[in-house]
């Protein structure tokens, strides 16, 4: 499966979700590194590095276990602040 038809399932409402069926619950969609460097069209490494930073230009994401998400609409509020930066 690609990036970008990875991307497009957090964009299902979530009762057609393909892997929680009938699940009716509004939690925002998670993305991985690799689903915000296809939506940033980034090398992932981009995405990593920004993770690092202690500076307002940080991507917003956090950690679960060794893994990093970042909610979908935190992502694209940070993009808009950065274009106004």
């Amino acid at each position: 499966m690609s990036a970008s038809e990875k991307l497009a399932l957090h964009t299902l409402p979530l009762e057609s979700h393909p892997v929680v069926p009938g699940i009716r619950v509004n939690t925002p969609a998670l993305l991985s590194v690799e689903e915000v460097a296809a939506l940033l069209k980034v090398p992932p490494s981009w995405v990593y590095d920004r993770t690092r930073l202690r500076t307002k230009e940080r991507i917003p994401g956090f950690r679960l276990g060794k893994y990093w998400r970042f909610r979908e609409a935190d992502v694209l509020a940070w993009l808009e602040r950065q274009r106004g930066a």
